[in-house]
């Protein structure tokens, strides 16, 4: 079956090692069951994987992908749940030791067919297309978790978000503007700020600018190049929630200030099943939609990987099969 996939990490030049090709069709374990993948949404997690972040080369060959939506092997249109506990953990599975997502122990999703346990599908409703459908289970659901379970921000309040047009940070324009948030924005280039206004976003300003005002809460996703503005743009008491580091591990951690005005500096990994469940149903209720930058065939996944790298987005990459 066609699948990209990498087979030897190269953490200065992933793209040289990116392959799209032929792959046997997964295994299928007790419990678990194949999906058809109808559409596939590109991560940053996939770079990473390239660079060998989190992926040993001893699992490689790995294809690579967190999130599907497809057709199971009962007909069914559904959206698969990424995050995959271990068979005896009970409770928030994002909080499992052992979890994993799929394309770091399992084979992924940017392939003609995946397998996974039974208990991580869920329906897409018809009113989602499957490439919609195929954006919610890591950078929405990840954007949901962090605005509406972690942050304790509520409706109303001012919420800065760091980079205007990734798929996590476009999801929390639409989604914070759709639940009464005044949403704020930081973006590279006059066209990404543009493009978040007309998202939604109320305001928006260039890369570490001075803002008019402190804020409540900053969503960070961005890592060392703007966690010094994310902590200095907080009122005091504010919250910050970080989800990732796209642009390094090692940010100048601002303690005095952390302590000084008393910020809260909360850690967000994806989401679990019943959030996922109620980011979809909010979806279909409200008629928000995922902002998709491209589609493309994942025969051309190579073009994909190559815009999220150079970072020449405005919402998610989604292969289609």
């Amino acid at each position: 079956m066609l699948a990209a996939f990498v087979s030897t990490p190269a953490p200065k030049d992933p793209l040289s090692v990116l392959e799209v090709g032929e792959r046997p069709e997964p295994e299928v374990p007790e419990g678990w069951t194949t999906v058809q993948v109808k559409a596939a949404s590109l991560n940053h997690h996939d770079l990473f994987s390239l660079r060998g972040v989190g992926l040993p080369a001893e699992r490689m060959p790995m294809i690579l992908g967190c999130d599907a939506a497809g057709i199971d092997e009962d007909g069914n249109e559904v959206v698969v749940h990424g995050v995959i506990a271990s068979p005896e953990w009970r409770g928030d599975e994002t909080l499992d030791p052992k979890r994993s997502l799929l394309s770091e122990v399992h084979q992924g999703t940017l392939a003609e067919k995946v397998a996974v346990p039974r208990w991580n599908l869920l329906p897409k409703p018809t009113e989602l297309s499957f490439a919609e459908a195929a954006c919610l289970p890591t950078a929405w659901l990840t954007a949901y978790r962090m605005l509406f379970v972690k942050s304790g921000l509520r409706p109303g309040q001012t919420v800065l978000v760091q980079g205007a047009s990734g798929g996590v940070a476009t999801a929390l324009i639409v989604l914070g503007r759709a639940a009464g948030y005044r949403i704020w924005v930081t973006g590279r280039s006059e066209e990404k700020r543009a493009a978040a206004l007309a998202l939604g976003a109320e305001q928006a300003f260039e890369t570490g600018a001075r803002l008019p005002e402190r804020v409540d809460g900053v969503m960070e996703t961005v890592g060392e190049a703007t966690w010094s503005h994310s902590i200095k743009s907080l009122k005091p008491g504010g919250v910050l929630v970080t989800s990732g580091a796209t642009t390094g591990f090692n940010p100048g951690a601002e303690l005095n200030r952390v302590f000084f005005t008393q910020l809260s500096v909360v850690g967000s990994t994806m989401g679990t099943k019943a959030e996922l469940e109620a980011l979809i149903q909010m979806c279909a209720v409200t008629g928000i939609r995922p902002q998709i930058d491209v589609e493309l065939p994942l025969a051309q996944a190579r073009e994909g990987f190559e815009r999220m790298l150079e970072g020449r987005t405005n919402g998610k990459i989604v292969f289609t099969l």
